[in-house]
Protein backbone atom coordinates (compact mmCIF):
# COMPACT_ATOMS: atom_id res chain seq x y z
CA UNK A 1 0.00 0.00 0.00
CA UNK A 2 3.06 2.24 0.19
CA UNK A 3 2.48 3.85 -3.26
CA UNK A 4 -0.90 4.83 -2.05
CA UNK A 5 1.24 7.58 0.57
CA UNK A 6 2.72 10.66 -0.74
CA UNK A 7 6.76 10.21 -1.45
CA UNK A 8 6.59 13.84 0.18
CA UNK A 9 4.34 14.83 2.90
CA UNK A 10 1.92 13.37 5.31
CA UNK A 11 -1.43 12.10 5.92
CA UNK A 12 -2.86 12.82 8.76
CA UNK A 13 -6.48 11.61 9.93
CA UNK A 14 -8.88 14.25 12.72
CA UNK A 15 -11.06 11.43 14.64
CA UNK A 16 -14.12 13.54 16.13
CA UNK A 17 -16.23 11.80 18.70
CA UNK A 18 -20.24 12.60 17.71
CA UNK A 19 -22.17 14.33 20.49
CA UNK A 20 -19.82 12.33 23.08
CA UNK A 21 -20.75 12.75 25.87
CA UNK A 22 -24.20 11.66 24.84
CA UNK A 23 -23.07 8.79 23.08
CA UNK A 24 -21.12 7.22 25.93
CA UNK A 25 -24.38 7.68 28.12
CA UNK A 26 -26.24 5.39 25.38
CA UNK A 27 -22.98 3.03 25.23
CA UNK A 28 -23.56 2.49 29.00
CA UNK A 29 -27.93 2.75 28.44
CA UNK A 30 -28.90 1.07 25.89
CA UNK A 31 -32.74 2.30 26.55
CA UNK A 32 -31.42 5.88 26.04
CA UNK A 33 -30.79 4.91 21.58
CA UNK A 34 -33.00 6.78 20.15
CA UNK A 35 -34.33 9.28 22.10
CA UNK A 36 -33.66 12.86 22.66
CA UNK A 37 -30.91 13.23 25.42
CA UNK A 38 -29.13 15.62 26.63
CA UNK A 39 -26.32 15.83 29.32
CA UNK A 40 -26.73 18.88 31.04
CA UNK A 41 -25.03 20.45 34.02
CA UNK A 42 -27.70 20.54 36.56
CA UNK A 43 -30.81 19.31 35.11
CA UNK A 44 -32.92 20.08 38.72
CA UNK A 45 -32.18 23.61 38.10
CA UNK A 46 -34.04 26.18 35.63
CA UNK A 47 -30.60 27.59 34.63
CA UNK A 48 -28.75 24.33 33.89
CA UNK A 49 -27.27 24.63 30.49
CA UNK A 50 -27.10 21.67 27.89
CA UNK A 51 -23.35 20.62 27.75
CA UNK A 52 -23.53 18.82 24.77
CA UNK A 53 -26.98 16.64 23.03
CA UNK A 54 -28.06 14.03 21.05
CA UNK A 55 -29.16 13.89 17.42
CA UNK A 56 -32.48 12.88 18.26
CA UNK A 57 -32.38 16.11 20.36
CA UNK A 58 -30.70 18.60 18.13
CA UNK A 59 -33.45 17.85 14.97
CA UNK A 60 -35.77 19.75 17.78
CA UNK A 61 -33.87 22.81 17.62
CA UNK A 62 -31.96 21.77 20.89
CA UNK A 63 -28.11 22.96 21.00
CA UNK A 64 -25.29 23.16 23.51
CA UNK A 65 -25.29 25.84 25.57
CA UNK A 66 -28.70 26.43 25.36
CA UNK A 67 -30.63 26.95 28.78
CA UNK A 68 -32.55 24.16 29.95
CA UNK A 69 -35.96 25.42 30.20
CA UNK A 70 -35.58 26.52 26.73
CA UNK A 71 -34.41 23.03 25.40
CA UNK A 72 -37.65 21.45 27.39
CA UNK A 73 -39.46 24.15 25.27
CA UNK A 74 -38.61 22.96 22.27
CA UNK A 75 -38.47 19.27 23.02
CA UNK A 76 -40.68 18.25 26.21
CA UNK A 77 -39.69 14.95 25.95
CA UNK A 78 -35.91 15.66 26.28
CA UNK A 79 -34.23 12.66 28.31
CA UNK A 80 -31.91 14.77 30.83
CA UNK A 81 -28.72 13.35 32.29
CA UNK A 82 -25.73 14.56 34.66
CA UNK A 83 -22.38 14.85 33.39
CA UNK A 84 -20.36 11.53 34.55
CA UNK A 85 -16.72 12.83 33.74
CA UNK A 86 -15.79 9.24 35.21
CA UNK A 87 -17.65 7.42 32.44
CA UNK A 88 -16.16 9.67 29.94
CA UNK A 89 -12.77 9.73 30.87
CA UNK A 90 -12.79 5.74 30.70
CA UNK A 91 -14.16 5.67 26.93
CA UNK A 92 -12.13 8.58 25.85
CA UNK A 93 -8.82 6.10 27.09
CA UNK A 94 -10.34 3.43 25.15
CA UNK A 95 -10.59 5.27 21.75
CA UNK A 96 -7.34 7.06 22.44
CA UNK A 97 -5.77 3.27 22.99
CA UNK A 98 -7.48 2.25 19.69
CA UNK A 99 -5.94 5.03 17.86
CA UNK A 100 -2.52 4.42 18.72
CA UNK A 101 -2.70 0.62 16.96
CA UNK A 102 -2.13 2.51 13.81
CA UNK A 103 0.46 4.74 15.05
CA UNK A 104 2.42 6.26 17.52
CA UNK A 105 1.98 9.67 16.44
CA UNK A 106 -1.49 10.29 18.29
CA UNK A 107 -2.09 14.22 19.67
CA UNK A 108 -4.97 14.61 21.55
CA UNK A 109 -6.82 17.76 20.86
CA UNK A 110 -9.28 17.25 23.66
CA UNK A 111 -11.00 14.50 25.46
CA UNK A 112 -13.28 13.48 22.03
CA UNK A 113 -10.60 14.15 19.38
CA UNK A 114 -7.75 13.95 18.15
CA UNK A 115 -4.89 13.95 15.20
CA UNK A 116 -3.04 10.74 13.81
CA UNK A 117 -0.42 11.19 11.62
CA UNK A 118 -0.84 7.70 9.33
CA UNK A 119 2.22 8.32 7.16
CA UNK A 120 3.99 5.28 7.89
CA UNK A 121 1.32 3.34 8.63
CA UNK A 122 0.58 2.11 4.92
CA UNK A 123 0.76 -1.84 6.40
CA UNK A 124 -2.26 -1.23 7.64
CA UNK A 125 -3.91 -0.44 4.11
CA UNK A 126 -4.45 2.54 2.50
CA UNK A 127 -5.78 5.81 4.15
CA UNK A 128 -9.39 5.09 3.67
CA UNK A 129 -8.60 1.84 4.52
CA UNK A 130 -6.89 3.10 7.78
CA UNK A 131 -9.80 5.79 8.79
CA UNK A 132 -12.62 3.20 7.92
CA UNK A 133 -10.93 0.54 10.08
CA UNK A 134 -10.47 2.87 12.99
CA UNK A 135 -14.05 3.91 12.42
CA UNK A 136 -15.52 0.10 12.42
CA UNK A 137 -13.21 -0.73 15.73
CA UNK A 138 -14.34 2.24 17.95
CA UNK A 139 -18.13 1.54 16.94
CA UNK A 140 -17.33 -2.23 17.68
CA UNK A 141 -15.46 -2.37 20.54
CA UNK A 142 -16.70 0.70 22.53
CA UNK A 143 -20.11 1.63 20.65
CA UNK A 144 -19.37 5.05 20.06
CA UNK A 145 -19.92 6.97 16.77
CA UNK A 146 -17.11 9.37 15.36
CA UNK A 147 -16.57 11.27 12.04
CA UNK A 148 -12.60 11.05 10.04
CA UNK A 149 -11.11 13.67 8.02
CA UNK A 150 -8.22 12.56 5.84
CA UNK A 151 -6.02 15.43 4.51
CA UNK A 152 -2.04 16.48 4.07
CA UNK A 153 -1.76 18.71 6.96
CA UNK A 154 -4.62 19.53 10.44
CA UNK A 155 -6.35 22.32 9.23
CA UNK A 156 -7.66 20.49 6.42
CA UNK A 157 -8.02 17.12 8.19
CA UNK A 158 -9.89 19.17 10.97
CA UNK A 159 -12.41 20.50 8.53
CA UNK A 160 -12.92 17.36 6.97
CA UNK A 161 -14.01 15.89 9.96
CA UNK A 162 -16.65 18.07 10.62
CA UNK A 163 -18.53 17.74 7.22
CA UNK A 164 -20.11 14.24 7.19
CA UNK A 165 -21.93 13.74 10.66
CA UNK A 166 -22.42 11.03 12.66
CA UNK A 167 -19.85 8.59 11.14
CA UNK A 168 -18.61 10.43 8.25
CA UNK A 169 -14.97 9.79 6.53
CA UNK A 170 -13.80 12.56 4.60
CA UNK A 171 -11.19 12.94 2.30
CA UNK A 172 -9.92 16.80 1.66
CA UNK A 173 -6.83 17.43 -0.77
CA UNK A 174 -4.89 20.25 -1.26
CA UNK A 175 -6.35 20.59 -4.62
CA UNK A 176 -9.85 20.34 -3.10
CA UNK A 177 -9.56 23.74 -1.33
CA UNK A 178 -10.48 26.41 -4.00
CA UNK A 179 -13.72 24.60 -5.26
CA UNK A 180 -14.85 22.87 -1.60
CA UNK A 181 -13.61 25.43 0.91
CA UNK A 182 -13.55 29.03 -0.30
CA UNK A 183 -17.32 28.79 -1.03
CA UNK A 184 -18.27 28.54 2.69
CA UNK A 185 -18.97 31.10 5.02
CA UNK A 186 -15.91 32.43 7.29
CA UNK A 187 -17.37 31.71 10.44
CA UNK A 188 -16.97 27.85 9.19
CA UNK A 189 -13.42 27.72 8.88
CA UNK A 190 -11.81 25.91 12.22
CA UNK A 191 -10.10 28.89 14.04
CA UNK A 192 -13.30 31.72 13.10
CA UNK A 193 -15.51 32.13 15.33
CA UNK A 194 -18.56 34.45 16.08
CA UNK A 195 -16.04 37.47 17.15
CA UNK A 196 -13.08 36.53 14.33
CA UNK A 197 -16.00 36.46 11.98
CA UNK A 198 -17.39 40.10 12.87
CA UNK A 199 -13.73 41.62 12.46
CA UNK A 200 -13.36 39.81 8.92
CA UNK A 201 -17.02 40.81 7.97
CA UNK A 202 -15.74 45.07 8.26
CA UNK A 203 -13.20 44.24 5.84
CA UNK A 204 -15.54 42.43 3.63
CA UNK A 205 -14.30 39.13 3.84
CA UNK A 206 -17.01 37.21 4.05
CA UNK A 207 -16.28 33.53 3.01
CA UNK A 208 -13.27 31.47 3.08
CA UNK A 209 -11.94 31.86 -0.41
CA UNK A 210 -12.16 36.00 0.65
CA UNK A 211 -9.91 35.49 3.75
CA UNK A 212 -7.75 33.16 1.69
CA UNK A 213 -7.34 36.37 -0.91
CA UNK A 214 -6.94 39.20 1.97
CA UNK A 215 -4.63 41.61 2.25
CA UNK A 216 -1.81 40.48 4.94
CA UNK A 217 -1.56 44.19 6.17
CA UNK A 218 -5.33 44.60 6.91
CA UNK A 219 -5.23 41.04 8.50
CA UNK A 220 -2.49 41.44 11.09
CA UNK A 221 -4.19 45.16 11.84
CA UNK A 222 -7.39 43.59 12.31
CA UNK A 223 -6.11 40.13 14.33
CA UNK A 224 -2.84 40.63 14.98
CA UNK A 225 -0.55 37.90 14.49
CA UNK A 226 -3.54 35.28 14.37
CA UNK A 227 -5.16 37.13 10.60
CA UNK A 228 -1.65 35.90 8.78
CA UNK A 229 -2.15 32.31 9.48
CA UNK A 230 -5.81 32.27 8.61
CA UNK A 231 -4.94 33.58 5.73
CA UNK A 232 -2.22 30.59 5.01
CA UNK A 233 -4.90 27.83 6.13
CA UNK A 234 -7.23 29.26 4.29
CA UNK A 235 -5.18 28.67 1.12
CA UNK A 236 -4.91 24.81 2.54
CA UNK A 237 -1.60 25.56 4.33
CA UNK A 238 -0.60 24.18 8.06
CA UNK A 239 3.10 23.34 8.84
CA UNK A 240 2.03 21.81 12.25
CA UNK A 241 2.78 18.42 13.04
CA UNK A 242 1.36 15.56 14.86
CA UNK A 243 2.89 15.81 18.10
CA UNK A 244 2.35 13.48 20.93
CA UNK A 245 3.59 15.42 23.46
CA UNK A 246 1.91 18.83 22.79
CA UNK A 247 -0.79 18.77 25.02
CA UNK A 248 0.95 18.96 28.53
CA UNK A 249 -2.20 19.27 30.61
CA UNK A 250 -3.06 15.81 29.34
CA UNK A 251 -0.60 14.00 30.95
CA UNK A 252 -0.55 10.21 32.47
CA UNK A 253 1.98 7.27 33.00
CA UNK A 254 0.49 3.49 32.06
CA UNK A 255 2.16 0.70 30.40
CA UNK A 256 -0.01 -2.26 28.73
CA UNK A 257 1.03 -5.75 27.79
CA UNK A 258 -0.54 -7.98 25.08
CA UNK A 259 -0.54 -11.29 26.37
CA UNK A 260 1.35 -13.76 24.47
CA UNK A 261 -1.98 -16.09 24.99
CA UNK A 262 -5.57 -15.77 25.64
CA UNK A 263 -5.95 -16.14 29.64
CA UNK A 264 -8.91 -16.74 31.76
CA UNK A 265 -7.12 -18.17 35.01
CA UNK A 266 -7.68 -15.22 37.32
CA UNK A 267 -4.29 -16.02 38.94
CA UNK A 268 -2.41 -15.54 35.92
CA UNK A 269 -4.02 -12.50 34.97
CA UNK A 270 -3.54 -11.27 38.43
CA UNK A 271 0.54 -11.53 38.20
CA UNK A 272 0.07 -9.92 34.78
CA UNK A 273 -1.47 -6.71 36.96
CA UNK A 274 1.48 -7.16 39.70
CA UNK A 275 3.62 -6.50 37.10
CA UNK A 276 2.37 -3.51 34.83
CA UNK A 277 1.82 -2.36 38.32
CA UNK A 278 5.49 -2.35 39.10
CA UNK A 279 5.92 -0.69 35.68
CA UNK A 280 3.78 2.33 36.10
CA UNK A 281 5.22 2.67 39.72
CA UNK A 282 8.73 2.64 38.26
CA UNK A 283 7.86 5.45 35.75
CA UNK A 284 6.02 7.49 38.72
CA UNK A 285 8.84 7.59 40.29
CA UNK A 286 10.82 8.15 37.85
CA UNK A 287 9.09 11.34 37.09
CA UNK A 288 8.48 12.35 40.34
CA UNK A 289 4.78 12.43 40.31
CA UNK A 290 1.79 10.86 41.92
CA UNK A 291 -1.00 9.43 40.21
CA UNK A 292 -4.44 10.70 41.94
CA UNK A 293 -6.89 8.16 39.09
CA UNK A 294 -6.09 4.96 38.00
CA UNK A 295 -7.65 3.40 35.42
CA UNK A 296 -7.09 0.12 34.14
CA UNK A 297 -7.82 -1.67 29.95
CA UNK A 298 -9.07 -5.08 29.71
CA UNK A 299 -9.11 -5.97 25.83
CA UNK A 300 -10.77 -9.96 25.80
CA UNK A 301 -10.49 -12.20 22.94
CA UNK A 302 -12.73 -11.23 20.73
CA UNK A 303 -11.03 -7.79 20.86
CA UNK A 304 -13.77 -6.25 22.67
CA UNK A 305 -12.16 -3.52 25.08
CA UNK A 306 -13.46 -1.69 28.19
CA UNK A 307 -11.36 0.80 30.37
CA UNK A 308 -12.63 1.78 33.78
CA UNK A 309 -11.07 4.41 36.40
CA UNK A 310 -11.15 5.56 39.75
CA UNK A 311 -10.87 8.50 41.14
CA UNK A 312 -8.26 8.39 44.45
CA UNK A 313 -8.99 10.10 47.85
CA UNK A 314 -4.92 10.14 48.23
CA UNK A 315 -2.56 10.32 44.93
CA UNK A 316 -0.63 7.22 45.02
CA UNK A 317 2.99 5.93 43.53
CA UNK A 318 4.10 2.81 45.39
CA UNK A 319 3.35 -0.70 43.25
CA UNK A 320 1.55 -2.49 45.83
CA UNK A 321 -1.03 0.36 46.06
CA UNK A 322 -1.21 0.88 42.21
CA UNK A 323 -1.75 -2.86 41.88
CA UNK A 324 -4.17 -3.60 44.75
CA UNK A 325 -6.74 -0.80 43.09
CA UNK A 326 -6.17 -2.26 39.42
CA UNK A 327 -6.81 -5.57 41.04
CA UNK A 328 -10.07 -4.36 42.69
CA UNK A 329 -11.19 -2.78 39.24
CA UNK A 330 -10.57 -5.84 37.47
CA UNK A 331 -12.76 -7.75 39.72
CA UNK A 332 -15.50 -5.87 39.28
CA UNK A 333 -15.79 -5.25 35.93
CA UNK A 334 -13.96 -8.60 34.38
CA UNK A 335 -16.70 -10.57 32.83
CA UNK A 336 -14.33 -13.57 32.85
CA UNK A 337 -13.66 -14.51 29.35
CA UNK A 338 -10.50 -14.41 28.17
CA UNK A 339 -8.43 -12.11 28.02
CA UNK A 340 -5.74 -10.93 25.19
CA UNK A 341 -4.64 -7.56 26.96
CA UNK A 342 -4.24 -5.82 30.24
CA UNK A 343 -3.83 -2.28 30.48
CA UNK A 344 -2.98 0.29 33.96
CA UNK A 345 -3.27 3.84 33.67
CA UNK A 346 -2.24 6.37 36.11
CA UNK A 347 -3.86 10.17 35.22
CA UNK A 348 -4.26 13.67 36.81
CA UNK A 349 -0.55 13.15 37.86
CA UNK A 350 0.72 15.80 40.60
CA UNK A 351 3.88 16.57 42.04
CA UNK A 352 4.30 15.18 45.59
CA UNK A 353 4.75 18.90 47.11
CA UNK A 354 0.79 19.42 45.19
CA UNK A 355 -0.71 16.60 46.45
CA UNK A 356 -2.30 17.39 49.93
CA UNK A 357 -2.83 14.17 51.46
CA UNK A 358 -6.12 13.50 53.19
CA UNK A 359 -4.65 11.71 56.32
CA UNK A 360 -7.21 9.26 58.12
CA UNK A 361 -6.93 7.47 61.35
CA UNK A 362 -5.27 4.61 60.25
CA UNK A 363 -2.27 6.36 57.50
CA UNK A 364 -1.94 9.32 60.70
CA UNK A 365 0.66 7.34 62.83
CA UNK A 366 2.28 5.59 59.85
CA UNK A 367 3.03 9.30 58.95
CA UNK A 368 4.02 10.69 61.55
CA UNK A 369 6.64 7.87 62.14
CA UNK A 370 8.47 8.90 58.76
CA UNK A 371 8.22 13.01 59.55
CA UNK A 372 11.92 13.52 60.85
CA UNK A 373 13.02 11.51 57.72
CA UNK A 374 11.68 14.07 55.78
CA UNK A 375 12.68 16.95 57.61
CA UNK A 376 16.28 15.48 57.46
CA UNK A 377 15.72 15.11 53.68
CA UNK A 378 14.41 18.55 53.42
CA UNK A 379 17.46 19.85 55.51
CA UNK A 380 19.98 17.92 52.85
CA UNK A 381 18.09 19.55 49.87
CA UNK A 382 18.43 23.17 51.07
CA UNK A 383 22.01 22.90 51.81
CA UNK A 384 23.47 20.50 49.26
CA UNK A 385 20.90 20.96 46.00
CA UNK A 386 17.37 19.37 45.25
CA UNK A 387 19.09 15.99 43.52
CA UNK A 388 21.53 15.45 46.78
CA UNK A 389 19.24 12.62 47.87
CA UNK A 390 16.17 10.92 46.72
CA UNK A 391 14.23 8.01 46.38
CA UNK A 392 15.34 4.62 45.12
CA UNK A 393 12.45 4.19 42.81
CA UNK A 394 13.47 6.94 40.45
CA UNK A 395 16.38 5.13 39.49
CA UNK A 396 16.62 5.03 35.98
CA UNK A 397 14.67 1.37 34.96
CA UNK A 398 17.59 0.02 32.93
CA UNK A 399 18.83 -0.67 36.39
CA UNK A 400 15.72 -2.75 36.65
CA UNK A 401 15.20 -6.18 34.58
CA UNK A 402 11.49 -6.74 34.50
CA UNK A 403 10.59 -10.31 33.28
CA UNK A 404 8.57 -9.77 30.08
CA UNK A 405 4.90 -11.16 30.31
CA UNK A 406 4.14 -10.35 26.48
CA UNK A 407 3.87 -7.19 24.23
CA UNK A 408 4.48 -4.09 25.87
CA UNK A 409 3.25 -0.20 25.37
CA UNK A 410 3.87 2.41 27.42
CA UNK A 411 2.26 5.77 27.37
CA UNK A 412 3.92 8.37 29.27
CA UNK A 413 2.62 10.67 27.74
CA UNK A 414 -1.50 11.11 27.98
CA UNK A 415 -4.95 12.82 27.66
CA UNK A 416 -6.96 12.76 30.32
CA UNK A 417 -6.66 15.54 33.07
CA UNK A 418 -8.79 15.87 36.15
CA UNK A 419 -10.68 19.01 34.98
CA UNK A 420 -12.33 17.26 31.40
CA UNK A 421 -12.01 19.68 28.47
CA UNK A 422 -15.76 20.38 27.33
CA UNK A 423 -15.83 19.78 23.85
CA UNK A 424 -16.08 23.50 22.17
CA UNK A 425 -18.71 25.47 21.18
CA UNK A 426 -18.51 27.69 17.81
CA UNK A 427 -18.34 30.80 20.43
CA UNK A 428 -15.20 29.27 22.02
CA UNK A 429 -13.67 28.46 18.76
CA UNK A 430 -12.16 32.51 18.60
CA UNK A 431 -8.56 33.12 18.21
CA UNK A 432 -8.03 29.29 17.55
CA UNK A 433 -5.25 28.31 15.41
Amino acid sequence: MKHMYPKNGRVILHVDMNSFYASVEMAYDPSLKGKPLAIAGNPEERRGIIVTCSYEARSFGVKTTMPLWEAKKLCPQLIIRKPNFERYRAASMGMFDILREYSVLVEPVSIDEGYVDITDSYEFGSPLEIAETIQKQIFQQLDLPCSIGIAPNKFLAKMASDMKKPMGVTVLRKRDVPHILWPMEVEEMHGVGKKTGEKLRILQITTIGDLAKADEVQLKAALGINGPRLKQKANGNDSRKVDPDSAAEFKSVGNSTTLPRDVSNQRELQQVFEKLAGQVSSRLKRKKVLAASLGITIRYKDRKTITRSRKLKNPIQQDDEIFKIATELFIKHWNGNAVRLLGITGTDLVEPQQAVKQLDLFSYEKDAKKEPLFQTMDLLRKKYGSKIIDHAGTLSEMSVKEPKIGTDTSFNKDFLHNRLPMRKTEEEKDDKS
